[in-house]
């Protein structure tokens, strides 16, 4: 009989996969929420404009199932250390294997599992990255640029993510990319506008699959198709620069310190 693990790993249809994921929620209880599907999106973003040379499916379901284990307001009811480790031996029962599983329980390092899953990596800077850019009870969601220095000089300061110079890349080419609407707007600030606006976690499914996504597939082809036309006129600029001024990021940590000393003294 065929597990469900075989089920959603053989259905390569991102939209059908994420319906799969959806209904199982409705089913058994799992965490599943739109947030869920705005970090998936980004991971295949990332994974076919960098190329990334992974199993673009397997990943985009790990990204699904990795927090089903994950509940609201984590910190507070003591599950942030345990939740990824509880997804791993649910998804087990599941019917996925061991390097699955362990992909999903390495989307966070409380386990300290070593040597960690190249995708696990992947999945890490989505979960982190896309998390910063949404609202939370006790902040706004933050800028992308506040986002990634974040990422880089306290999330990941002192532990190796071998994927984080090839995700500050990707997140500076995007930043870069303007979707043609009122107001103009990235394609990230677009992400997020969607999700803010979309109360409904199958509308959410829709909006992303039928609309979102193809534009920026289509904006990107015709990004780089430019960049590669003019690639030999007009002189570009400095490739090696830093992503973020150096004055950039010490205000964007400056304000991370004011912040968690207010949090100590309360």
């Amino acid at each position: 009989m065929e597990t469900f693990a075989e089920y959603i790993l053989g259905e390569t249809n991102l939209v059908s996969k994420v319906e799969i994921a959806y209904y199982l929620s409705k089913k058994t209880g799992i965490y599943f929420d739109k947030s869920v599907l705005f970090k998936t999106e980004i991971a295949r973003q990332f994974i076919e404009y960098m190329k990334l040379d992974v199993d673009e499916n397997m990943l985009l379901t790990a990204s699904l199932l990795c927090n089903c284990k994950k509940v609201n307001n984590a910190q507070k009811i003591g599950k942030l250390q345990t939740y990824a480790m509880e997804g791993a031996l649910y998804l087990r029962e599941l019917g996925f294997d061991k390097r699955f599983c362990k992909i999903c329980e390495e989307v966070n390092r409380y386990s300290e599992s070593n040597p960690r899953e190249r995708e696990s990596d992947i999945l890490e800077l989505v979960d982190q990255f896309g998390g910063m850019l949404l609202n939370r009870p006790e902040r706004i969601g933050l800028q992308t640029e506040e986002a990634i220095v974040l990422l880089q000089h306290r999330n990941l300061k002192d532990v190796y993510n071998r994927y984080l110079h090839t995700f500050v890349e990707f997140v500076s080419e995007m930043d870069g990319i303007e979707i043609g609407e009122a107001g103009r707007t990235t394609t990230f600030k677009r992400l997020v506008k969607i999700f803010n606006e979309t109360p409904d976690v199958k509308e959410f499914i829709k909006n992303i699959a039928y609309d979102y996504a193809p534009k920026v597939d289509t904006l990107v082809a015709h990004h780089r198709a430019g960049t590669s036309n003019n690639m030999f006129g007009m002189q570009t600029h400095n490739p090696n620069r830093a992503l973020f001024s150096e004055e950039t990021t010490k205000k964007i940590m400056g304000h991370m310190d004011k912040l968690n000393a207010n949090s100590n003294e309360e």
